[in-house]
Parts: structure tokens; sequence; C-alpha cells
């Protein structure tokens, strides 16, 4: 199970493992309160990427876009696709701080994890 979240929620017991994947820590909240299992900062958005988007709905496409080539090198995608493993074995949360639950990093992220899963039981894997 894949799940995304927002970090302020929260930690539920069917969580699985938590993954915070924003590049600045959530404001406002402890690492006790976060119940954060692992930290990816790597994996979000450039500083720059995350600066210009600046969370603008009108923005959105392109952030995708944009985003998911910074995805595409190879130690990113890597590290996506052992998350992908991490589903199969038990569960993972995506954790994000964003106001906004349906145009944020977590949700591109879930996506293409989603896509990873997809292909490798096509395959024939896990």
């Amino acid at each position: 199970m894949l799940r995304v979240k927002r970090v302020y929620e929260g930690k539920q017991a069917d969580d699985g493992t938590r993954l915070l994947v924003d590049r600045l820590w959530p404001r406002g909240l402890s690492k006790g309160e976060a119940g954060i299992d692992e930290w990816l900062k790597d994996l979000a958005p450039s500083d720059e990427l995350r600066r210009w988007f600046a969370h603008e709905p009108e923005k959105w496409p392109e952030f995708r876009k944009r985003y998911l080539e910074e995805l595409s090198v190879p130690e990113k995608t890597e590290a996506l696709k052992r998350i992908a493993r991490m589903v199969a074995e038990g569960g993972v949360t995506l954790l994000y701080a964003a106001k906004d639950t349906e145009r944020n990093n977590a949700r591109v992220l879930a996506d293409v994890v989603t896509g990873f899963r997809e292909n490798s039981q096509r395959k024939g894997g896990r």
C-alpha cells in the first residue's frame, strides 16, 4: 500500500514506513512529533524549482513536468525503485508539508513509484 499525506496529520498504525519527501523540515513540528522513519530530501524538488512553483496552482502542469525531469537521473531513479520495493514489502506513506493536498511533490512521487510497481508486476517481479 502506498499512501500520501500531510506530515501534520500524525502517525497512524497502518502508515507503514513513513518517508518525508520535502527538502525543508516541516514548520513547527519536532522530530518526535513527526514520526518519520526516513527523510528523503534528495528526492524533493530542487530549491530553484520549489521557489519557482511557490505552490501556485496555475504552475502545476509545468512544475510536474520539470520535477519529473529532475527525477529522471539514475541516482533518483534508483531511490524511487527502492521505495517501490518498500511498498511491496509492507507499505509506505509519503509525507509532505504543503497545504495543497492535490498539487504537491509527494503526489508526483507516488505516481512515479506506482509506475515502477506496475512495470515490475508486468515483468513478473514483485
